[in-house]
């Protein structure tokens, strides 16, 4: 498989790269600032402003499918939604598959199910909602977007650098966490789902992960 990440200097999108590659898929790495490393076998790395719609549309016609691993300076954040709705509508011309790892925001609270894990001060405090309102807004125009080729993967609420264990266990929209009520996983376990649903879709266009316990 062909696979575009954008965002791929990132710990999401750099661990999606090195899984990916690790499969024998075809990687292009995409950045606004790629590294100075060489291109490794099967990967490619170029320099990409996801806010340039022309280069986008232009990426989309190498590939089967992107992944969107963006993350915007602080104070940015809520500029993520229309990137993201630049990049369907890249993707809709195109017919390229998109998965996109946005933010728990989206999910329910495990102790409520009518509560969004936003509205739950106990998942996201005070100091994190511009960041979630952010992720949540993204999750918005996907849903409502008319191109329908696209998953929405919301890590969980400690999504952190770790050691890829080769586990995770998969749910739907609620928040996942584990026998010690904790919610997290490290970007290699995540990176394992990422490539597990672009080889083999499910039937969720919204899902999480939660790492071993």
């Amino acid at each position: 498989m062909r696979i575009a990440v954008f965002g791929a200097t990132g710990m999401a999108g750099s661990a999606t790269v090195a899984e990916a590659l690790s499969r024998g898929h075809s990687v292009l790495a995409l950045s606004r600032r790629p590294g100075a490393e060489p291109d490794r076998p099967g990967c490619r790395s170029r320099a990409v402003d996801i806010a340039d719609r022309r280069a986008v549309d232009s990426v989309l016609a190498e590939v089967d499918a992107a992944v969107l691993a963006v993350r915007l300076p602080p104070g940015q954040e809520s500029a993520v939604a229309g990137l993201t709705r630049g990049l369907l509508d890249a993707a809709a011309r195109r017919g390229t598959r998109v998965l996109v790892i946005g933010g728990s925001a989206p999910l329910h609270s495990p102790g409520d199910p009518d509560r969004l894990l936003i509205d739950d001060p106990a998942y996201v405090p005070a100091a994190w909602r511009s960041v979630a309102a952010a992720s949540l807004e993204q999750f918005r125009v996907c849903r409502e977007h008319a191109f329908d080729d696209w998953v929405y993967l919301s890590p969980l609420t400690v999504f952190e650098p770790g050691e890829r264990s080769g586990r995770y266990r998969r749910g739907t929209t609620t928040l996942l966490t584990d026998a010690h009520g904790r919610s997290r996983i490290t970007a290699p376990d995540c990176a394992i789902a990422v490539v597990d649903e672009l080889e083999h879709p499910g039937e969720d266009r919204h899902f999480t992960v939660v790492g071993p316990e």
